[in-house]
């Protein structure tokens, strides 16, 4: 009966990643007939049979509330970095200050670690350089940063939109632990104080 379970699980969590390559290659051929749909479901089915894909697991939950202050906070960093880089490109004073910084994440998620380092290459000036995935670290190349508060500020900010992303679509084990670890941090300020 256990065995049975698991097989569904996997069925169910194989079932994104088949739906996303058929629809790739019919979104190619731009031809989404039921011939050109049956012939992606076959070669999906094989590619995901030769190439062992790994597994993503999606948490089945959506906080709407922490998804549009995501997306809202998102497009606002898109449009203010947009800004201030395209202002650099205009003064160009140089020499500019670069950095390569190393910010651990919370989650341990694949998916989630692949929305951080997307999300934060969207807005213009960062960029992932390198994924350390057995210690969920991303290396970061952000443009115009050397200083300890500008490094500690951007560390900061890719803490708060992984705190987002955990909030609006991570596990219940990731969304608890975060919980646990705001609380935390509320508490100990009022301590030292």
């Amino acid at each position: 009966m256990k065995k049975s379970s698991l097989s569904l699980a996997g069925l169910v969590h194989a079932l994104p990643p088949f739906a996303w390559l058929v629809f790739v290659w019919c979104a190619l051929w731009q031809d989404f007939s039921l011939r050109f749909v049956a012939f992606g479901a076959l070669l999906a089915f094989l590619v995901m049979a030769v190439f062992k894909l790994p597994t993503l697991y999606l948490s089945n939950r959506l906080n709407i509330f922490y998804a549009s202050q995501f997306v809202v906070l998102l497009f606002w960093n898109i449009a203010k970095a947009s800004v201030e880089v395209m202002w650099l490109a205009a003064i160009f004073r140089p020499p500019l200050s670069n950095s390569v910084v190393a910010v651990p994440l919370r989650t341990r998620s694949d998916l989630l670690l692949t929305a951080v380092s997307h999300t934060m290459s969207l807005i213009p000036g960062s960029v992932v350089v390198e994924v350390d995935r057995p210690h969920s670290v991303l290396y970061f190349h952000v443009l115009n940063i050397s200083t300890p508060a500008e490094i500690e500020r951007f560390t900061r900010s890719v803490a708060y939109f992984e705190a987002l992303i955990i909030k609006a679509s991570g596990s219940k084990e990731e969304y608890e632990a975060l919980k646990a670890e705001e609380a935390a941090m509320t508490v100990a300020p009022k301590e030292e104080g």
